[in-house]
């Protein structure tokens, strides 16, 4: 996550939008109240790409994808992306 000291401009809203709904999808009940939330890199892109309001072309979910694991907000685990901060997110 940008800290305040960090030099580089914030994210665009479209791909913190995209983070939010990953996160919902990824803070299921049914997981474990310490589980790290976490979605499979797949079914993250699908999901992004499949969501008629968000209307994202391929190239735009993985852009997406990338630049939230650059800055922190997700970690990935083999295929998997894990929230880095859960407890404000779930």
């Amino acid at each position: 996550m940008a800290r305040v000291t960090d030099p580089r401009p914030p994210l665009p809203e479209w791909v913190l939008e995209c983070y939010d709904r990953l996160c919902t999808q990824a803070c299921r009940p049914d997981h474990g109240e310490d589980s790290v939330p976490l979605s499979d890199y797949d079914d993250a892109t699908d999901m992004l790409a499949a969501d008629a309001e968000l209307a994202l072309e391929q190239r735009d979910v993985e852009h997406a994808l990338t630049r939230l694991l650059e800055r922190g907000y997700f970690y990935e685990v083999e295929d998997e992306l894990r929230v880095t901060s859960p407890e404000g997110q779930c």
